[in-house]
Formats: C-alpha cells, sequence, structure tokens
C-alpha cells in the first residue's frame, strides 16, 4: 500500500491569504492539529494549532509571519510503513504527500493511517496475539512459524520489537484461530517464554484451568 492510496479526499490546505482563524475552524471541523500551506502546488510547510495561539496570529492572514515551519513529507510512492514512520516521528495528525515532481499532491490524516494499518496488517480479522520474549540470537520466523501450523493455524502478521542496551526482543504474532490454548501449549513445549497473550476469555479460562490441572497432577505424583 502506497502514500498515494491514502491521499484524503476532504481535508484542504490553506494558502498564505487564509487566516488563523480559519486554519483553527478547519482544524476543528476535521480534528487534527496541522494542516499544510501550499501555494499553487508548492509544498511550504505545516502549521499547527500551537503555532497559531503562539504567534497570537487568529485574526490575521497565516503569510503575515515569519513562520518556522517544518516541512516533513512523504513522496507518493512510498509505503505506508514510511508514513508511519514519519508520522510517529514528527507526532503528526497529518502527513503531507508530494508527487514526483515535488508538487503538493494532498495530505493522509492519522486515522485514515491507523485504518489503513488494521486492514494491511490483517489486524481487522479475527483471531488471538501472541506475545514472545526471546535472545536476538534465538529468533526465527521460520520456527515460529512451523510451530504455529503445526497446530492448523496460520501468522496472519508478526512484529519485532527491540530494545537499547538489550540482548532480548518481543514478538508479537497475530494468529488466525481465537482460541490459542495449543499453540500456547506448543510454544512452551518448545521452550519459548510467552510474555503476554490475548483471546477470547472463555477461551483462557479453558487454558488455565487445564495448565492449574496439569500442575495438580504433576503434584501428586
Amino acid at each position: 500500500m502506497l502514500a498515494k492510496d491514502l491521499i484524503s479526499e476532504v481535508i484542504p490546505s490553506l494558502c498564505t491569504s487564509d487566516t488563523g482563524q480559519k486554519a483553527l475552524y478547519w482544524m476543528d471541523i476535521f480534528r487534527i492539529s496541522h494542516l499544510p500551506i501550499v501555494n499553487n502546488e508548492d509544498y511550504l510547510g505545516l502549521i499547527s494549532d500551537k503555532d497559531i495561539y503562539d504567534l497570537n496570529m487568529v485574526e490575521e492572514p497565516v503569510g503575515n509571519h515569519t513562520l518556522s515551519l517544518s516541512r516533513p513529507y512523504v513522496f507518493e510512492n512510498q509505503h505506508i510503513f514510511e508514513v508511519v514512520h514519519l508520522a510517529a516521528q514528527n507526532k503528526l495528525t497529518v502527513v503531507p504527500v508530494l508527487d514526483l515532481n515535488n508538487h503538493y499532491a494532498g495530505v493522509i490524516s492519522v486515522n485514515d493511517l491507523l485504518f489503513a494499518m488494521a486492514q494491511f496488517s490483517s489486524l481487522d480479522q479475527p483471531g488471538g496475539i501472541i506475545v514472545l520474549e526471546m535472545n536476538i540470537r534465538d529468533y526465527s520466523l521460520t520456527h515460529i512459524a512451523q510451530i504455529v501450523e503445526s497446530n492448523d493455524a496460520k501468522i496472519l502478521a508478526s512484529y519485532i520489537t527491540s530494545f537499547p542496551d538489550s540482548t532480548k526482543l518481543e514478538v508479537t504474532i497475530k494468529i488466525n484461530r481465537e482460541d490459542l490454548t495449543s499453540i500456547i501449549q506448543s510454544f512452551i513445549r518448545h521452550n519459548y517464554t510467552i510474555k503476554a497473550s490475548f483471546m477470547v476469555e472463555n477461551n483462557m479460562e479453558s487454558f488455565y484451568k487445564n495448565r492449574l490441572e496439569s500442575f495438580l497432577k504433576y503434584l501428586s505424583i
């Protein structure tokens, strides 16, 4: 999925003759905190509601002030992951998009971005989630997938979280089954550390009940 596929059809841009009041009105309407300033097809930068209030420019055109505008953007052919990275890095509520000629093409709202990510990553599909913790040298997505597939299930999506100054990482997997009981037991048999799991509540209760029964049988030996 590319940036051009996510461009909003409704969020407008500002020109330098628009007032701060107009900018705040549009921001309120679309529930965003940033808007691009564009002259003709030239993208000048983003202005935020904080910029407008700090400069006390509500009644004046935004072009009347010397603005220290940030100018983040992506090109229309960049991948959705790069759009997410830019939005997160700069704490944006919209991400400006330029075409391959450096002309302004539109913006992507963070709300639309989140919705697209949910679809792209299968997060909107039914299923359960398992979070594994392991040393970096022990990570093998192939082996993890083999364990899941040996239980007649499939991995819909996977994510890796690493930590500074640590040899450990977390692997989060979305699986196309809501009952993860047998899959969790398989991971435990293969000496994986289950940091967290998320599935239908009654399946969780059944899982812990089975674990307790197994433990009690072990104590009675």
